[in-house]
């Protein structure tokens, strides 16, 4: 039995599409399957669609915004403990990803044929047909400071953002890597029961990271070219892009101390307020020569929110 998990906010077209298409991976194959949908407190009548167009799927209304972490793991503990079912493996998938072909099958044939696997992933590409960087290694203390920063903003090819995203290791190639991107992730029953659930600290990013370095003492983590998932990328986090930002960052600055202790965390904050600083007065600057004004406001806006949580969580 395969157990499939999407956790959606706010995205109930993507999310049909999605839905649709794992039916349609699925169809033929043999492969017996249940779908179970964490709605995040959505707005846009998710609930009502999914009852009206979709009663085969197990919905859940979380009640409130829980994250990736908080409604994945909602529908895990009700995953693991369903009866006269026994699952062997959970896809956690975005409400944004649309599944090509047979690559759902394909996932599963890979890891009945490859006990040592605890975890397979697609590749993923962009609704264009371009490839997205899903393979990861382990972060290094660099990276930190490197990957989605104004530094990195300013030098997108750095050596360690290009390593940290296994630039040098074609994509077309199955391959051992250290971590993959949460959107779409195949994981064995058993792996999930030795490390545990996501830890809910994270409400969204770096808990698939931090998760995938437990599952990781269970087997190998693969990234399988063959099997391939369109990924629409941050259509729900994309609604509120000042969220995103100090999302993101809180989460990495969790990972750090958790990783490394408090003296990386107190450096990469102290980074961070002097990065956005620097970027708050150049947005100022170009706001008073009249530089697309309703823009800079808003990037303004954004920009001294994130720096006043920064401040307060120090």
């Amino acid at each position: 039995m395969l157990a499939i998990i999407i956790v959606s906010w706010n995205v109930r077209d993507l999310l049909e599409r999605c839905i649709t298409t794992v039916h349609a991976s699925l169809a033929g194959s043999g492969i017996a399957y249940r779908i179970v949908v964490v709605d995040n407190a959505s707005t846009d009548g998710t609930s009502a669609v999914l009852r009206a167009r979709h009663p085969e799927v197990e919905a859940i209304d979380a009640g409130r915004n829980l994250g990736f972490a908080g409604g994945n793991n909602l529908a895990l503990r009700r995953v693991l403990a369903w009866n006269g079912s026994r699952v062997r493996y959970v896809l956690l998938l975005n409400p944004d990803t649309e599944a090509v072909g047979d690559a759902i099958p394909t996932l599963v044939r890979y890891l009945e044929e490859h006990p040592d696997v605890a975890v397979v992933g697609p590749r993923l590409r962009y609704p264009d047909g371009t490839v997205q960087s899903s393979r990861r290694r382990f972060p290094t203390p660099g990276v930190f400071f490197w990957e989605s920063t104004p530094l990195e903003w300013r030098w997108s090819d750095n050596p360690w953002a290009q390593r940290y995203r296994c630039a040098d290791m074609p994509d077309d190639q199955e391959q051992t890597v250290d971590w993959l991107v949460g959107a779409a992730l195949m994981v064995r029953r058993s792996a999930i029961e030795h490390a545990g659930l996501l830890d809910a600290g994270f409400v969204m990013y770096s808990e698939e990271l931090e998760w995938q370095q437990r599952l990781r003492a269970c087997g190998r983590i693969v990234y399988l070219p063959s099997a391939e998932i369109i990924h629409h990328e941050g259509k729900s986090s994309a609604q509120v892009p000042t969220w995103r930002l100090m999302t993101f960052h809180r989460s990495r600055l969790r990972y750090a101390r958790l990783r490394y202790g408090n003296r990386l965390e107190t450096a990469l904050r102290a980074f961070l307020i002097a990065a956005y600083g620097a970027e708050l007065l150049v947005e100022g600057g170009k706001w008073l020569l009249g530089h697309r004004r309703d823009l800079r406001q808003r990037r303004i806006a954004g920009y001294l929110a994130f720096l006043r949580a920064l401040a307060r969580e120090s």
